[in-house]
């Protein structure tokens, strides 16, 4: 039993070749960079990943969003090793780890993995789950001692080093995960939608949690998630995936105001679609069109066309009640938000439904009439005739 507990902790936290000791303001001198070329992976006849291409940067939070079932998982445990891959390669610090005939077994990897179970072992202590994987590498008693003092210091666990990890809360069970991982040194840590099992309240605890952890270990950290605001609110960059593939790879903000398709454009921020005439760009990364027939001016592209009909996408926030001019619109429904309502709108011949939020408090009700305008919006790249930004 003891054999297969020190192999499975071998397998999940392998250290990298150097362990530094961990200093409260020392950042990690392992961390990795991570190139992931044209992988692909198939189970039987089912293609899971296709052609996926990341370069991630040294020290870099990224992280993988995307709908249930598009690939995201999987491609965590291709970088783990616990997957072979069918094509491409997989690189860490220049190591290849798969591909060209090469399979690096996980326990040899120098990767840390966050499982959303916290995979903690139940019959030992918060400081013996810390420290085993440092008893496994060789280290002394008292190097893995201080070791396992020091990073329960820095994840706020110093008084819970001899609970059982039944006696935690789902947010200090990842806390000891964490610590597990700064332990080791890891230089890439990756981490399988750690916040799933959590509740609201402990979510927020732990987005900040794993703020402070990538500032104080400096790994690359490589993030798997469903949840858009977990994604946006931690990475550096954001690599949205559906059926399989990358659909665009580039940073919170770039994502929410500069979407490379309309996948990625309706998947982020509640963002929508809408057909606009007469597109004109003035060559400053703005145009001028009509929507609904009203003339309104949009980002776009710097290398954008003129064309007789384009796609734009913007965010409930981008459309706002107006007394004067304005689409005509009918208020099908209103939900209370706070803050805000959420009105639920039809515009047009074709009663195209939108979604708008408007100031609380606000006197609109279902069955309104009201006039609304399109304050800002981002033209669609042409796949003709357009690149996506990077």
């Amino acid at each position: 039993m003891t054999a297969f507990i020190a192999q499975l902790c071998k397998t999940f936290f392998q250290p990298s070749q150097s362990v530094l000791r961990l200093l409260p303001s020392a950042r990690m001198t392992s961390m990795s960079a991570i190139e992931i070329e044209a992988v692909d992976k198939s189970f039987g006849r089912t293609s899971v990943l296709r052609g996926i291409s990341l370069s991630i940067r040294s020290g870099e939070f990224v992280a993988i969003l995307g709908p249930s079932g598009c690939g995201k998982t999987t491609l965590l445990r291709t970088l783990a090793g616990f997957e072979p891959i069918d094509r491409g390669s997989i690189r860490v610090a220049d190591d290849v780890l798969s591909g060209n005939g090469r399979h690096v077994p996980p326990e040899a990897r120098g990767v840390g993995v966050v499982f959303q179970n916290y995979a903690l072992w139940p019959h030992m202590s918060v400081a013996g789950n810390v420290g085993y994987g440092l008893k496994v590498q060789g280290l002394s008693r008292s190097e893995r001692e201080a070791r396992t003092r020091e990073v329960l210091r820095v994840v706020g666990l110093s008084d819970f080093a001899d609970r059982r990890p039944a006696a935690l809360s789902g947010g200090q069970r990842q806390r000891v995960a964490l610590a597990r991982c700064l332990a080791m040194s890891a230089g890439v840590v990756l981490l399988d939608e750690p916040l799933a099992n959590l509740d609201v309240h402990l979510r927020g605890e732990m987005e900040e949690e794993f703020a402070r952890f990538h500032k104080k270990s400096g790994a690359t950290m490589f993030y798997i998630t469903h949840d858009q605001s977990e994604a946006l609110a931690l990475a550096d960059r954001v690599a949205v995936m559906d059926k399989g593939g990358v659909r665009q790879f580039a940073a919170p903000e770039v994502l929410y105001t500069q979407p490379a398709n309309e996948m990625v454009a309706t998947f982020i921020g509640e963002g929508q679609i809408a057909s606009v005439e007469d597109f004109v760009a003035d060559r400053s990364g703005h145009g001028i069109a009509r929507f609904f027939g009203e003339e309104v001016r949009l980002r776009c592209p710097l290398a954008a066309r003129p064309r007789s009909a384009a796609r734009v996408a913007f965010h409930p926030a981008d459309l706002q009640l107006c007394e004067t001019g304005g689409v005509p619109a009918t208020v099908r429904r209103i939900t209370f938000r706070g803050s805000i309502l959420r009105a639920e709108i039809s515009v047009g011949p074709d009663e195209q439904t939108f979604f708008m939020n408007v100031p609380a408090p606000a006197r609109i009700e279902a069955g309104q009439r009201v006039a609304v305008t399109l304050t800002d919006g981002w033209v669609m790249q042409d796949p003709q005739t357009e690149h996506a930004p990077n």
